[in-house]
Parts: structure tokens; sequence; C-alpha cells
């Protein structure tokens, strides 16, 4: 959530990040309600210091043996007044309040600015895309269809973009969570956590996704929604606490099954396990001083880099244009990888800096050197999504005859395997 006391400040600087993102200047909409605001509570805070003045008067008199009657007529009068202005000053909040929580993030200065994703910036390349001189490469849909990969049986069981790993294939998911946890425990240095995957509506609304991302969401009958990423419990572990400076920065990581209805995704990658409404991610999350904030961004984006070397997988590193940054994103990283079934780069992780705007929400401040109270920043990053990466590496470590070279990190996670074997898919659970 933004600073109202920024916006007063810079009004225009506030419009041009609106306009930066496609969307119309509010800032003179916005002050008025402000400037209604003010006027409504300093009006009813004068009547009520009046009103408590006569009350003390009253009991003056009536020590006194003073007559009253006028006295209390007009604290009646007053009192009527208070109660108008107290339902008409907490009505003019909440609207002042819901306006600013309906727009989006300041953008950095460094975002490049454009109208689209075709304007988003590649800004490194690392590995050659590999070269199939034997055969043409299958996509993972294709290739999962003899090693554990059922679409048919999780369709029965729970509609469409559900998927079931059997065997081999589901070990592997469970290496790559386990290995991508202990790089960044012991590469990172992060705390490791496991939380519930269930929330409440403030826990959503602090990380950014309500009410911008409602159609997004699983809720449950009552009132409660499924986590659409792990960046939404990490960072509800600081809400409402007041961290010391000498704490940070924070860093965590945890491995979590993730939610989306995927509402807004109509007919989009509707083939295969790109976007699925149940998927499992590695995240990080990061709280931190201001002043570190870009430091530990970096950080962030260099451990995804990491993984992705580590395993072999060809990617490109993109900065997103501001008509394409998430919405409580001040600055946003991505990571596309190469699949050459699909022959293209695909989106398998992103790396955010989202500034104070999470803070505000879940009121989470840290006191400072001086001993003031601020706003930390938060930082989050996927590092990285199971079922992309299990793409990644079926498409890329296939083989002429269906088997899948399991990439050397995570033969010690499975138990020595090399490869992935495929068999008769009708076969997969009649072992």
């Amino acid at each position: 959530m933004l600073d109202i006391k920024w916006i007063r400040a810079y009004p225009k600087l506030f419009d041009q990040g609106l306009r930066l993102r496609g969307l119309d200047p509010k800032s003179e909409e916005l002050l008025e309600l402000d400037s209604a605001h003010r006027k409504s509570l300093s009006k009813f805070q004068e009547i009520r210091g009046k009103r408590n003045s006569i009350a003390k008067e009253i009991a003056r008199y009536k020590q006194d043996g003073k007559d009253t009657v006028d006295l209390v007529q007009e604290s009646s009068a007053l009192s009527e007044q208070e109660c108008i202005l107290e339902r008409q000053t907490q009505k003019l909040s909440d609207q002042l309040r819901k306006f600013l929580e309906s727009f989006p993030n300041m953008l950095d200065e460094h975002v490049p600015v454009g109208a689209s994703e075709a304007d988003n910036v590649i800004l490194k390349k690392w590995g050659n895309p590999r070269d199939f001189l034997e055969f043409s490469p299958k996509d993972h849909e294709d290739l999962g269809a003899n090693l554990g990969m059922d679409f048919v049986q999780a369709s029965k069981m729970s509609g469409a973009r559900f998927v079931i790993l059997a065997k081999e294939l589901a070990q592997l998911e469970r290496a790559l969570s386990c290995w991508m946890l202990d790089m960044n425990t012991q590469r990172l240095g992060c705390l490791e956590v496991h939380t519930p995957c269930l929330v409440k509506e403030d826990s959503v609304f602090g990380a950014g996704q309500l009410p911008k991302l409602e159609q997004d969401l699983f809720k449950t009958t009552d009132g409660r929604y499924l986590i659409a990423t792990g960046e939404v419990t990490l960072l509800n572990l600081v809400r409402e606490t007041i961290l010391d400076f000498k704490n940070l920065p924070l860093k965590f990581t945890a491995y979590t099954p993730c939610f989306r209805s995927e509402a807004g995704a109509a007919g989009k990658d509707t083939k295969g396990m790109i976007r699925m409404h149940q998927f499992e991610k590695v995240e990080l999350l990061g709280v931190c001083d201001p002043k570190d904030s870009q430091e530990l961004h970096l950080s962030f984006l260099e451990q995804e880099e990491f993984l992705m070397q580590t395993l072999g997988l060809p990617y490109r590193v993109v900065a997103l244009c501001s008509s394409d940054v998430g919405w409580t994103s001040q600055r946003t990283y991505d990571i596309e990888v190469w699949l050459p079934g699909q022959s293209c780069y695909r989106e398998i992780s992103s790396c955010s800096n989202c500034g104070a705007y999470q803070s505000r929400r879940t009121d989470t401040r840290y006191r400072t050197k001086d001993g003031e109270l601020e706003y930390p920043y938060t930082l989050n990053g996927s590092a990285l999504p199971t079922g992309r990466t299990l793409v990644a590496i079926l498409e890329n470590y296939q083989n002429s005859d269906g088997s899948v070279t399991i990439p050397e990190v995570l033969r010690p996670y499975m138990g020595g395997k090399k490869s992935l074997t495929p068999s008769d898919h009708r076969a997969i659970y009649n072992v």
C-alpha cells in the first residue's frame, strides 16, 4: 500500500507512476478525498475537545453548586454533532483506505518503459540450446506419458489443469525440492520453514493479492484462501511485528503447494504442466533495510541463476517493463528457460523487490539505529518451481529411446539413479 503523505508531497510523480502502468492519473481525486477526510477529522476532534471541556466545566459547576442546565444542553447538542461527525469521518476514512488499497506499487526508476511483454529487456543469456541431431525433441507431455505423468486419471479425480506424477518422476520432483531447499539454506543462509497453505483474508491482503487478484484465488466456505504462492505465508511470518535493524536482513525459504484458479488465463497453456491449478514451488523471501534491498535483490537473482546453471538448463534473464511488472513489485527480473519441445524460452522464475508496499499492508516495521520506526522492504523469488523445472529437465535431457538423463547434481537425491526409464503408460500403477 502506498503512503498518502508521499502522494500529498509528490502528486505528479504518483500520476506518472500510474501512467507507466497504463492507468489513468488519480492524484486529484485521491487528494480531494484525503482533504475531506482530514477536514472532517479535524472538526470531529474540535467538537470532541469542546464537549470534554464542557464536561469538566459541568463538574466544577456542580461542585460549586451552580446551575448546569445551559451547559448540559450545550453538551447534548455537541454530542449529537460529535456522533454525526464520527460516522462521517469513519466513512471517509474507509473510502480513503479502499482507494489507497486499489493502487499498484510505484515502479523503480530503472524499470524499462514498455506497453507489453514484448518490451521486456533481455539482460543476459546462459547456456546454448542443445542440438538434437539424431531425433526430433518431444515436449514434456509426450515424454511424460511413459515416465509416470498422468493427466487422464488426474482429470477424472480433480478436473482439468491437474497432474499425477508417479514412479521415478515423483521421486525426481521430490529430489528437486530437497536439493533446492538445501541450496537455499546452505548457500544463501535462509531459514527453512514449513507453513500452512490455508490462510485468512488478512494474510492474502497483506501480500497484495487482494483485492486485485481475487479471481485467481481459491476461497474456502469459511472465508479462508488457499495460497497462490509461498510468498504469502513467508511474508506473514513477521506481520504486525517490530523488528530490530541488527537482525536484518531476514531470509526465508519454504517448499509449498500453490493453488491458482487461472481465471484470467482461459485457453492459455492448456497442454501439459506449464499452467496448473495446483503446483509446488520453493520460495525465497527477504525482509531488509531499504538501503540494502538492491543488494539482496541481486543475491536472490544470483541464487536462482546458480540453481539453473547447476542443473545445466539454458536460460535468459529478462527485466520486466513497466506494463509487465506485477502489481506489488517495484522491479522484477524473470528467468526464462529454454524448452526444446516447444522451441522457445518460457518463464520459470521471477525475483521482485516490493519496497515497503507489503510491509505497510502487514504493519511490519523495524527500529532503526536512531530508534525510529520505519517500514522495511520485502523481496521475493521463486527458487524454483519444481513443476516447471521438471518440465525443463525432461525436455532438455531427453534421449532418443524416451529415457531422460538425470542431472548429476540430483542423482544423490535419487539413490544414485542416472536416468528415468520409460515403460508402458497403461501400467503406471500396476507394478
